[in-house]
C-alpha cells in the first residue's frame, strides 16, 4: 500500500451566478481569455452554461488559494477543469500553473464543484 500523500494546500470559492453572468455579458472575451477550448465546450452542452463556466471559475481561484498565491502568479487557462466519463471533474495543470505547483511539492489534487442557478463553488486540495 502506498503512503498517503500530505495535505500542501486547500482552496475554496464561492462565486454567484448571476453576478458572473453580468461581468461575462459586459466583457464577453472574458471567456475566451478565462477558459480553455474543452472548458467552454464542456460547459456549452449544459442547460446553462453560465453555472458551469462560474464552477470553473471558482475552481480556477480555489486552485490559487491551495497553492497561495495571488492573481497574476499565472493565467487562468493554465488551470483547466476536465471531467472522466463518469463526470467526476480533476485539474490539469498547464505552463506556470504547473510550475508553481511543481515548486510546492504537489504530485495530485482533489477537486469537488457544485453548482446551482444561483451560487458556484469549488474546492481544491493540493496533495
Amino acid at each position: 500500500m502506498a503512503a498517503p500523500l500530505a495535505v500542501i494546500g486547500i482552496g475554496a470559492d464561492l462565486v454567484d451566478v448571476d453576478r458572473f453572468r453580468a461581468v461575462l455579458a459586459r466583457r464577453p472575451g472574458l471567456v475566451e481569455r478565462i477558459f480553455t477550448e474543452s472548458e467552454r465546450a464542456d460547459a456549452g452542452r449544459r442547460g446553462d452554461p453560465c453555472e458551469s463556466l462560474a464552477a470553473r471559475f471558482a475552481a480556477k481561484e480555489a486552485v490559487m488559494k491551495a497553492l497561495q498565491v495571488g492573481l497574476g502568479c499565472f493565467a487562468m487557462q493554465d488551470v483547466e477543469v476536465v471531467r472522466a466519463p463518469s463526470g467526476a471533474p480533476s485539474l490539469r495543470l498547464h505552463g506556470q500553473a504547473a510550475a508553481v505547483a511543481d515548486q510546492a511539492g504537489v504530485a495530485e489534487w482533489r477537486l469537488t464543484l457544485t453548482h446551482t442557478s444561483h451560487v458556484a463553488q469549488a474546492i481544491a486540495v493540493a496533495l
